[in-house]
């Protein structure tokens, strides 16, 4: 009988971490905790619906023609890909590139350089940067306010027709904390469904031997900030988390990217400057800048021939998720019309 009782308690403990509805937030088995709250921040249908129009509405732009969307596409792992650096209002192009969006509520900061420290704060940052959206949060709740179907859309999350900023923030929230993925191949072999192929298998044991420390499995990332070796962009002047931290040390240090879908999640790096893997690898092999700030695990040359290089390339494309890429419930609403 005790055994049971403990067995239940463990069972409250582990649920009451994610205060929501298990259909609406899944954790992939074999993954950790979240590090998201979801008390402070419960899941909801009608939330999240909420902030999926909001994610695709240009209304949260000064000249109501930039989205999240604009720079966030969901078949490209909501990252940015028709340019190096991502473009706002007025043709304005921004430092970097737009990161993509994936397992959300198992990260503690956010941004390239960590700028942004919770997930209900994240929206804030392109809406109010200069070169993205350009707009104040009180005109975006101020127009929200003044649409009849977002009174609407509001009552129905928060039953209350008010819009808020920290209403409309969370509701973008909710939507991204649903972008989960954990339906690639590679997922697949983990959960003994299938099998690498013998090149995916050498692939995946080069990654192991010389990736993995940073791109550390399931999550494909540390979720630190690391000096990957890249020359400084002298038209951009951008040294990352020293922006945040001031201090050097912290020079060249942008945060560890996921690898998940990185097949379309193209250019790479934070400022877009590789288009194909092979020119990721070809900088891994033959391309550090040395710095006092460069991360430890690259101190010493990483080793591959051509042909290592294509079967890592083989594994990478099994992280590869196209049931996230293509999930409906993460498309464009049909009605966004804000008036």
């Amino acid at each position: 009988m005790k055994k049971v009782i403990l067995f239940l308690l463990v069972c409250i403990v582990s649920t009451a971490f994610i205060s929501t509805n298990d259909y609406l937030f899944t954790i992939p088995s074999n993954w950790p905790k979240p590090t998201f709250n979801f008390s402070d921040n419960t899941l909801t249908k009608e939330k999240i619906e909420l902030g999926r129009k909001l994610f695709y509405d240009p209304i949260l732009s000064r000249d109501n023609t930039i989205s999240c969307n604009s720079c966030h596409s969901q078949y490209t792992s909501f990252a940015h890909v028709d340019h190096s650096l991502s473009h706002g209002i007025d043709s304005r192009i921004g430092k970097r590139n737009a990161p993509t969006l994936v397992n959300l509520a198992w990260q503690n900061s956010f941004m390239w350089d960590g700028s942004i420290e919770h997930l209900d704060e994240q929206a804030l940052g392109p809406i109010t940067n200069p070169d993205e959206m350009d707009e104040k949060m009180s005109n975006v709740v101020q127009k929200l306010n003044e649409s009849i179907a977002y009174k609407t859309w509001f009552y129905n999350a928060y039953k209350d027709s008010m819009a808020t900023s920290e209403r409309t923030l969370k509701s973008l929230s909710a939507f991204m904390l649903t972008f989960i993925s954990a339906n690639s191949k590679y997922d697949s072999v983990m959960r003994k469904e299938t099998v690498f192929t013998p090149q995916e298998t050498n692939g995946y044991h080069l990654f192991q031997k010389n990736c993995s420390s940073c791109h550390s499995e399931p999550l494909f990332t540390n979720n630190k900030y690391e000096n990957n070796g890249l020359a400084a962009d002298s038209s951009l002047n951008d040294y990352g988390r020293m922006k945040v931290t001031k201090n050097p040390e912290d020079a060249m240090k942008f945060k560890v990217p996921s690898l998940r879908n990185i097949e379309f999640s193209f250019p790479y790096m934070h400022d877009g400057r590789f288009r194909k893997l092979s020119d990721v690898l070809k900088h891994y092999t033959s391309g550090i800048a040395k710095s006092n700030s460069l991360s430890k695990e690259l101190q010493k040359p990483i080793e591959l021939n051509s042909n290592e290089k294509v079967d890592l390339t083989s594994f990478l494309l099994t992280l590869t998720d196209k049931t996230f890429l293509f999930n409906p419930n993460f498309s464009a609403p049909k009605n966004i019309v804000s008036k």
